[in-house]
């Protein structure tokens, strides 16, 4: 019982770094466009 909850935490866990790393990015993305746009727009 211990070891099914500690693997379900454990596959939360990189589930949840995984995804803040995922939003990180498309964050990055969208910036990177915006400047790019703005910098066209100048």
């Amino acid at each position: 019982m211990v070891r099914k909850v500690l693997a379900l935490a454990l596959v939360a866990g990189s589930m949840m770094v995984a995804g803040c790393n995922t939003v990180a990015g498309a964050g990055k993305d969208v910036s990177s466009a915006g400047d790019a746009v703005s910098d066209a727009a100048k």
